[in-house]
């Protein structure tokens, strides 16, 4: 029989009560000299009792036993790391992957040992309530690292059932919407989230190395700009005027190149407002960095150089798993030109516009009044990039798909732009910076024709082209999403695993 969900809250209500009949807050307050459970674990625990070490732990309750005059519970923290190891499921052939975690450590509380107002609050705790505990560390009969508590601290009450199974939450939009119980009873998610942070901070903290400075610039954007997205429009009341939260960080960073900030790169949030998929998020975070005086050359070694150093902080090997497969990040990576790719995966060359209108067409793909380069890109898509295993470097773009690319001397029909493809996903963009800006101008009013003048993305930015006429440096630029290199890196399918907070549609009442 299944218990209904408001009965439970009520019990739990009742013990809430219970506890501030004992003269305890159920909210609990500060909680100092705790030490974390990793700590604790790593204390020798196998020394005659009146030599145990006294310890001081906090966490949640994640499983509870009761019998007679002692009960025992696992309290948790986020000290440990999580390993895993694999089981035998309930059906044949069925396995199971459990959490072995190290931030996990069992409670022993004794009525004589705690005391009667210790013993009464023992009898109110529910999973997920957190608890402070004071006592001694060693191990049971069984050599189960313990703490035999000899004082309880309340400190903070849980008013909503928990998980009643360790294993975790298993059904992926319940996850998503209670993140927090899947990083209290899904000790990867935990994991994964530590381990983005280490791929941040290494990217962080290589580029500060090698003199990068940090900046902030504006979410806010007067005129959507920067790269070919749908935005998310608001108002500013004030001003009366329509702003667009930024689909690029590109512009303003390209400005500090001219003000004189030679290396310079931001991480944060570009919104696109459009679909959702296991690549895509409307919310999503970017990094982009600028170098004056090079090029899109230097921005591959640079890019080699921050992937690698991310791959060696998670452990050291040059070989993640990604799926079923396993990807080699030993340098140096692949480099092929945009036209090379094509040709082998399409069959005809890319400059060869009759052919390329002809293949289109025999693969169903529609070229009426579309440009040549539109069509050869959409081949580029279809036919190649899901053969692109990588890490490759795909460079030499052609030039109509590139408005803020050099072109290069001898060809000016191709861009100096590549992308960086590992499994076929795209998870590196970069450019030698066009910093012409007569050629910028009349590649933004070439981009611009035809866009109806409502159009948010009909607008140039006079501004950034006035910044170019006081003249940037030449420059290589870089953008990397981080989103997808935490996915790659942590060997996780889909974007929404990796942010926190992925959008979702509104839960169904």
């Amino acid at each position: 029989m299944t218990v209904p969900q408001d009965t439970f809250e009520a019990v739990r209500q009742e013990k809430l009560h219970a506890i501030e009949a004992l003269g305890l807050d159920p909210w609990g307050a500060r909680f100092d000299g705790q030490q974390s459970l990793a700590a604790v674990l790593a204390l020798p625990g196998d020394g005659p009792e009146d030599q145990r070490p006294r310890v001081r732990i906090a966490g949640r309750i994640v499983s509870r036993r009761e019998g007679g005059k002692v009960h025992f519970l696992d309290l948790k923290d986020w000290s440990g790391t999580p390993t895993f190891r694999e089981i035998k499921g309930e059906r044949e052939g069925e396995v199971e992957k459990v959490a072995d975690l190290s931030s996990r450590i069992q409670v022993m509380i004794g009525q004589k040992q705690v005391g009667e107002v210790g013993w009464q609050l023992a009898q109110q705790l529910d999973l997920g309530d957190l608890l402070g505990v004071d006592g001694a560390f060693g191990k049971t009969k069984r050599g189960e690292p313990t703490v035999f508590a000899d004082k309880l601290t309340f400190l903070g009450k849980s008013l909503l059932p928990h998980p009643d199974k360790f294993a975790g939450l298993h059904d992926l939009e319940h996850r998503l919407r209670h993140r927090y119980l899947d990083l209290i009873y899904n000790p990867e998610t935990l994991d994964r989230a530590r381990k983005r942070i280490q791929i941040v901070r290494t990217l962080r903290r290589l580029l500060d190395d090698r003199g990068f400075w940090e900046v902030e610039t504006p979410t806010l954007h007067a005129i959507a700009g920067g790269a070919a997205a749908r935005p998310f429009t608001t108002h500013h009341n004030a001003l009366d005027i329509d702003l667009y939260l930024r689909i690029a960080l590109e512009l303003h960073l390209k400005r500090l190149l001219v003000g004189g900030i030679e290396k310079v790169y931001e991480i944060g949030r570009v919104f696109r407002n459009e679909g959702i998929s296991p690549r895509h998020n409307p919310e999503f975070t970017m990094m982009e960095l600028y170098q004056a005086y090079g090029d899109y050359r230097s921005m591959m070694d640079l890019t080699e150089e921050l992937i690698v150093a991310c791959v060696q902080v998670l452990g050291g090997e040059m070989q993640l798993p990604f799926g079923e497969h396993r990807i080699d990040f030993a340098r140096p990576w692949q480099r092929k030109s945009y036209a090379e790719l094509f040709a082998e995966h399409v069959g005809v060359p890319m400059n060869d516009a009759d052919a390329v209108r002809r293949a289109a067409e025999d693969k169903g793909f529609p070229t009426a009044g579309k440009d040549p380069a539109v069509i050869v890109h959409h081949l580029f898509e279809q036919c190649v990039e899901d053969k692109l295993i990588g890490p490759v470097f795909v460079y030499d773009y052609p030039a109509p798909l590139c408005p803020l690319t050099k072109r290069k001397r001898d060809n000016p029909a191709i861009a100096e732009r590549f992308e960086l493809y590992v499994r076929g996903m795209e998870l590196a963009n970069a450019y030698t910076e066009l910093n012409d800006p007569i050629v910028q101008e009349e590649t933004f009013r070439m981009q611009l024709a035809g866009l109806p003048e409502e159009d948010s993305m009909a607008k140039m930015d006079e501004d950034f082209i006035r910044a170019l006429r006081h003249g940037m440096p030449p420059a290589g630029g870089l953008g990397i999403g981080i989103d997808r290199l935490v996915m790659l890196l942590t060997n996780t399918p889909t974007i929404r695993d990796v942010i926190l907070f992925p959008l979702l549609r509104p839960e169904k009442k």
